[in-house]
């Protein structure tokens, strides 16, 4: 039997942790859209405008399911779409100003369900807990701006 111990047990238990800790956020959050809905708006938001080829593949979902949840959003007037200067067949995806009014009500709503949460603990492993999110936010900032195309 192949041993599944991780090489890096401290990444695999902070992976562990943060995957729950958005399980457990996604539960208890009290959506005004969908869930595929609102992480196609977070999506677009980082990506700040983008094909829909570009959210298939960084949503690991096939052009045509992310074309329909495009169509959905554009719909509720939450993204617009904008021919593409580079590719006259392509277009743009970018968040209306509903759309950021919504993605914003949403992450401070799923703010507010981890500030319950950190509320609970210490004084010291609050400030624990910022370091520790300072240090996740470095990692995460270098290794974004490592990738192609950033």
């Amino acid at each position: 039997m192949p041993d599944r111990t991780p090489n890096h047990p401290a990444g695999a238990e902070l992976l562990d942790r943060i995957v729950r800790l958005n399980r457990w956020v996604t539960r208890h959050t009290a959506w005004t859209l969908p869930l595929a809905q609102a992480r196609v708006l977070s999506l677009v938001d980082e990506l700040e405008t983008a094909r829909i080829g570009d959210l298939a593949r960084a949503e690991r979902c096939t052009q045509p399911t992310m074309t329909a949840q495009v169509h959905r959003l554009q719909a509720q007037g939450l993204v617009s779409r904008a021919p593409d200067p580079e590719d006259a067949r392509a277009a743009r995806i970018s968040l209306t100003e509903q759309g950021r009014r919504t993605l914003a009500d949403i992450r401070r709503a799923r703010a507010g369900i981890v500030e319950s949460l950190v509320e609970q603990l210490d004084a010291a492993d609050r400030a624990r807990l910022h370091e520790a999110v300072r240090a996740l936010s470095a990692l995460l900032d270098a290794a974004y701006r490592q990738e192609p195309g950033r």
